[in-house]
């Protein structure tokens, strides 16, 4: 009992002693500033144009694998959206070489790989990771799917059955409409502005899926990063091996969909009976070539980017207890201009409410200077959460890539901090003035559309009822 005792006072006697020391509140503290360098990451191109970058890493026995091959949904033809996914879906389950799906599937398993294959905007993107020993196969298996797939027939209906059902199923998600009749609205028949209906996929054959094959894929439209327990030497060779017979001639060209302007703000209802409204509010963006970039990065973490720091969420979430969730973003186009976006949910009642405090927080950012405080937090914010994304060599050596792949500029990395450091009140306001266009934002709100309505008649913005696009 007695040495029970002595320990209690020992405890208090340190606990007393801690409470002695001075105070500080999280803000006050001071931390050593970041140190991050970039490592090497190796470039390479191949024979037959393919674009390579490698860092090798030898803490674990695993090679990771990324590739980028030209395409993606910009060239869906109109009647035909949802064939770059399609094509995914099937490239990674119908099969390649001389392995059918079921086979080509066991060889995965029994070499403990993970692959898979995604359809995107403007690529189609594979992944495949395999322990070093199998580096070998793991590379055969990827060089039969980016030059022999088979698109099995049976695989190719099972894929397509499955997209159909997850279009049927799309109106389930508020957000899912919202942003469907959002695109639509900002976009109109723009490939950005299509999405894949029950029609549009059933009108796919797989011989779309082979001509589709046939026009995107080629070595000199391919990059591809692979990082780990590797030997660059040994990796070329292999590499060459593989993809040996594939030719380097391309087709002529893949020219860009110019995208439309702004139209007129406009208020768009979608009836759906519940509790509470979806709001998406947008207007056309940026795209990466812009020369006020880094201003817009500024600025959009100050009004939604920036969690419980920004004003948005302190305005609508901390003060007024409105919506749980509210944030701002710049999809910024790597390509071609994509859309600002502003998302929120709140109780029925407070929607106009909501949409308000949203349109007077971006008129305000384009109205007054940012305060230094504001200013400087962000920027802190913003650089010191940049080494995070590369926590992992895989992560820098396929962010490279993607940078080369976009024609980002060589040094983008490097002088990413810089850039942000650099950026002053006076940019943030005149980015905010000329590309946050309250003038131009299409609001999308989806709930209870009649009680909605009543709460902007008095409204100077055109309110309109929508229905849904058909599945």
């Amino acid at each position: 009992m007695m040495r029970v005792v002595s320990v209690l006072l020992c405890l208090l006697f340190v606990v007393s002693g801690c409470s002695l020391a001075p105070q500080k509140r999280p803000d006050q503290l001071a931390f050593p500033a970041l140190e991050f360098d970039f490592p090497t990451v190796e470039r390479y191109q191949l024979d037959n144009g393919l674009q390579l970058a490698v860092l090798p890493d030898h803490e674990l026995p695993l090679v990771e694998i990324s590739v980028l091959v030209s395409g993606g949904r910009l060239y869906d033809p109109a009647d035909k959206a949802g064939l770059s996914t399609l094509l995914a879906m099937t490239l990674e389950s119908g099969g390649a070489g001389d392995k059918t799906p079921r086979q080509f599937e066991e060889t995965l398993e029994r070499l403990a790989a993970d692959f898979g294959v995604e359809g995107d905007t403007y690529v189609t993107r594979l992944r495949l990771s395999v322990r070093q020993e199998d580096l070998q196969q793991g590379l055969k298996l990827l060089a039969d799917v980016l030059l022999r797939p088979r698109f099995d027939g049976d695989r190719f209906e099972l894929a397509r059955r499955q997209m159909v059902e997850g279009i049927r199923r799309q109106d389930d998600h508020p957000s899912s409409i919202a942003g469907r009749i959002l695109a639509g609205s900002v976009y109109g028949d723009h490939p950005f502005g299509r999405s894949a209906t029950r029609a549009s996929v059933e009108k796919i054959s797989r011989a779309d899926l082979v001509a589709y094959h046939h026009r995107f894929f080629h070595p000199d439209q391919v990059w591809m990063a692979v990082s780990g327990d590797v030997e660059t030497a040994q990796l070329l060779a292999l590499l060459e091996d593989v993809l040996a017979p594939w030719d380097s001639v391309s087709s002529a060209g893949y020219p860009l969909p110019a995208t439309p302007q702004g139209a007129d703000t406009q208020i768009l209802l979608i009836d759906k009976d519940l509790p509470q409204t979806t709001i998406l509010m947008g207007h056309p963006g940026i795209d990466k070539d812009n020369p006020d970039l880094f201003a817009l990065k500024v600025a959009n973490y100050i009004l939604g980017g920036g969690g419980f720091n920004a004003r948005l969420m302190r305005e609508i979430r901390s003060n007024r207890g409105l919506a749980y969730s509210v944030y701002s973003h710049f999809q910024v186009g790597r390509r071609l201009p994509e859309l600002f976006i502003v998302s929120s949910e709140t109780k029925t009642e407070s929607t106009a409410e909501v949409v308000n405090i949203i349109r007077q927080q971006i008129d305000r950012l384009g109205s007054e200077r940012v305060s230094e405080a504001d200013l400087t937090l962000t920027k802190q914010s913003l650089i010191n959460s940049f080494v995070f994304a590369f926590d992992k060599p895989h992560a820098v050596a396929s962010r490279q890539m993607r940078l080369e792949f976009y024609n980002y500029p060589p040094d983008y990395l490097e002088s990413y901090r810089d850039h942000v450091a650099a950026v002053d009140a006076e940019d943030v306001l005149r980015a905010a003035q000329r590309y946050l266009r309250p003038d131009l934002l299409q609001i999308v709100l989806v709930g209870r559309a009649d009680e909605i309505g009543l709460q902007f008649v008095d409204s100077t913005v055109p309110v309109g009822r929508v229905e849904p696009p058909t599945p």
